[in-house]
């Protein structure tokens, strides 16, 4: 099928109005008479709250209400899968940040003066920061049920019997570091209630009808009485999933007949919201000496702090893929989420995966070089390919594009090691050059659960189309994405279809903007719809022509019979002669990949209908004086399935590999230290490398046109890649990220130590 918009690199939807500033986002809302809020938090990581006196802060000139948990109408507590994180706490109080007293003034001077009169008396508890210890017996309980969070296990096969038929085996011990988002737009909202008596929040957000129930939940109100709108979205990655200022602002909506305006510093951002979970995991590795991988086992760590959050997917999805895109007869995984006191830990790009992926990547790399092959070699050895069975039990039936990611990055491969070699002759001294490769998959969606979208498309008496979809675009395309798929799927032009997203009242339900999941699930959605509108404009087209409907052709707007396109009419011409004032054709579509739970003694299951597969090849230099690294060149080759729109996926590309070089070289999130941007690195535009985006195409029979997603891919193989690199330019294996100046120095200093002993 030849497309007409999809696969088109057209210009983004709303992309002229953030490039002229003339997007609204959250902070940008005008609100008139709006009243400020601020949370006073908790400055201790663990303890009980005996007193909270607010009579002083009250009496602060400006300050309109006081808010304690008392005040909370409905259920305070919270969460995307297990509920166990309160709006204001008036009990116990977990990690340095928990929120107990919500303060609503007239400025913000008020508000301060507020936060500052307050009396809270905590009595300090032990706290536990290590996840190893917070499992031990006598360690303090963070909550009632205890600090294990959740458990799972992958079993396939006969693990010990794997490694009794191994001709070598490799067992080491990775960690992976706790990060922060650092998105350009901290958290921020306004809500108000409506001539209705209904609380309209306007957020910035991954996913308005999940914010939606839970604030339906904390208000103990009607469905229809909370409104959630998604603003123009600075970024997200996975932080904006959870809520955050969300039921300040309805709380005080609810109880104050006051607009309300809540905007989180960078130094609140850092201290209160998620963070990416640290993995520590010990991988142990099996494979004969002709390259066939026998074993695997591995056993995980999460540290998901104070509350759940989303650790249970992100323990889940590491244990899912601990394997890498490799096929293993036997595996035994076990992962786990523990609460600690630190900073919560929730979604970050990947769920889990990029973390994991250090850790099968470095493997690989591992052995490869034991027997004697080079690391593409090896991998495709090892890759999976149609038929193969994943740890979960899964046979994979269709769009395994790993094989192919591969072989798209060997000729660079092999080019970036001439350019090493020569360079490495003519360079300076005390600088080292590598060349890593690293692979990866990724499930597409939520992980053996439910995981629907819906869509609908609309066409007036006039023939204006419109889309509906509930999806959360965040910056990463998804309102272009959908929009192509609507034009393409009704034949019509891109800038025909309008699009009405991401508001509770207006759109049904698309799921998160998370897990990569949009194109594909949210798309086939859109899809639906569309083909459902279709049908109803080719039926009255027909009827127009007085030709049987499967002679009708629709394209490019126009609509005629087969053979007779000089008698062609517009669809407004179709509308104009078919339907009656206040008549709508309309179309609803559905989607929910098919899945089956986990079991949860074995973990076999169909977690996720299709995968992402992707290989990168990175080429870097390290300074043995200074210690540094640098990435010079990276080419990333993703099978995406289609690329609805391949300027998309080229962006995503790039910004998985800035967010990937962050990771793996300069970022670490350290609790109750970490306060702001001038103590947490993030890569520059003068870090960012040469990157090479190649998009490879294996179409997923269940996506729209074929495609899947790429959203968490870009991010996973960029780390690993490094840390390979860096084993290439230096011999040493780095086990922890980020390799930052100082871990780089330590091995240096650990090799001239063993150079001077011999």
């Amino acid at each position: 099928m030849i497309t007409k918009v999809v696969g088109k690199r057209v210009e983004r939807v709303g992309i002229l109005d953030k490039v002229t500033g003339k997007a609204k986002y959250g902070a940008d809302l005008e609100i008139p008479n709006a009243l400020i809020l601020k949370v006073y938090r908790s400055p201790v990581p663990h303890g009980i709250v005996r007193k909270i006196d607010t009579s002083e802060a009250a009496g602060v000139d400006g300050v309109v209400r006081i808010f304690t948990a008392k005040d909370i109408p409905g259920e305070n507590l919270y969460g995307i899968i297990n509920k166990d994180q309160p709006v204001l706490t008036g009990e116990k109080v977990r990690f340095e940040g928990d929120p107990i007293v919500l303060v609503a003034a007239e400025d913000e001077e008020s508000a301060d003066r507020a936060l500052a009169a307050l009396r809270v008396e905590i009595d300090e508890l032990p706290a536990v920061f290590d996840p190893n210890e917070a499992l031990k017996p006598e360690a303090p309980s963070i909550h009632e049920k205890g600090n294990l969070l959740f458990e799972r296990k992958i079993v396939k096969g006969d693990v010990e019997k794997g490694f009794t038929a191994s001709d070598i085996v490799i067992e080491e011990t990775y960690e992976t570091n706790m990060l922060e988002h650092a998105y350009i737009e901290p958290e921020v909202g306004v809500a108000y209630r409506d001539e209705d008596g209904c609380v309209v929040v306007l957020v910035t957000t991954q996913n308005p009808h999940s914010d939606h129930a839970q604030l339906v939940s904390i208000l103990g109100v009607e469905p229809e009485k909370v409104r959630v709108i998604q603003t123009e979205t600075g970024g997200g990655f996975g932080g904006k999933l959870d809520i955050s200022v969300q039921p300040f602002l309805a709380l005080a909506a609810y109880h104050l007949d006051r607009p309300v305006r809540m905007v989180y510093s960078r130094e609140e951002s850092f201290q209160a919201t998620a963070k990416r979970h640290p993995l520590k995991i010990r991988m142990k590795t099996g494979a004969t000496r002709d390259g066939k991988l026998t074993a695997m086992k591995a056993e995980i760590i999460a540290d998901t702090g104070a509350y759940g959050s989303y650790g249970i997917a992100v323990a889940t999805r590491a244990a899912v893929h601990a394997t890498g895109p490799y096929e293993v007869p036997n595996v035994y995984v076990e992962s786990k989420a523990v609460y600690t006191n630190n900073n919560w830990s929730g979604a970050m790009r990947g769920f889990g995966v990029p973390q994991i992926a250090v850790a099968h990547e470095s493997q690989m790399d591992k052995l490869a070089e034991s027997l004697g092959f080079d690391p593409i070699t090896f991998r495709m050895m090892n890759a999976f390919t149609t038929g193969s069975v994943t740890p979960t039990g899964q046979t994979l039936n269709a769009s395994v594009g790993i094989r192919e990611t591969l072989k798209k990055i060997r000729p660079y491969y092999e080019q970036l090691l001439r350019e090493a070699d020569a360079t490495q002759l003519s360079g300076l001294t005390g600088m080292k050059y590598g060349v890593g490769v690293a692979s990866m998959w990724y499930g597409i969606g939520n992980t053996g659960h439910p995981n629907p979208s819906s869509a609908q498309i609309e066409v007036d008496h006039e023939g204006n189309v419109t889309l509906f979809t509930g999806a959360a675009d965040i910056g990463q395309g998804s309102d272009t994405v959908l929009v192509q798929i609507a034009a393409e799927t009704l034949g019509l032009p891109f800038d025909k279809i309008h699009l009405v997203r991401a508001d509770t009242t207006l759109t049904t339900d698309a799921g998160a903007t998370s897990a990569s999941r949009q194109t594909y699930i949210s798309g086939r959605a859109v899809y639906e719809a569309a083909l459902e509108v279709r049908k109803q404009l080719v039926e009255r087209a027909a009827k127009v022509f007085k030709v049987p409907a499967n002679l009708m052709v629709c394209e490019g707007g126009f609509f005629f019979p087969q053979y007779r396109e000089f008698q062609k009419l517009s669809l407004t011409d179709i509308i104009r002669r078919s339907l009656v004032p206040g008549e709508v054709i309309r179309g609803e579509g559905y989607f929910n990949p098919e899945t089956t739970s986990l079991d949860p003694e074995t973990g076999q299951g169909v977690p996720y209908t299709t995968y992402a597969f992707a290989s990168q090849v990175s080429l870097v230099e390290v300074d043995l004086v200074t210690g540094q690294v640098g990435v010079v060149k990276t080419i990333s080759a993703h099978d995406v399935g289609k690329a609805v729109n391949p300027a998309n996926v080229e962006g995503q590309i790039f910004s998985g590999v800035a967010m990937g070089i962050g990771m793996g070289l300069f970022e670490q999130f350290y609790p109750r230290k970490t306060k702001s941007l001038d103590t947490y690195l993030i890569p520059t535009a003068m870090d960012v490398p040469e990157i090479t985006p190649v998009i490879v195409e294996v179409p997923e029979p269940t996506g729209p046109f074929g495609a899947k997603g790429v959203g968490e891919p870009a991010l996973i193989p960029t780390a690993p890649a490094i840390l390979n690199a860096i084993h290439h330019a230096t011999g040493w294996w780095v086990n922890r990220i980020p390799a930052d100046l100082e871990t780089i120095r330590g091995l240096t200093s650990a090799d001239e130590m063993e150079k001077s002993k011999s």
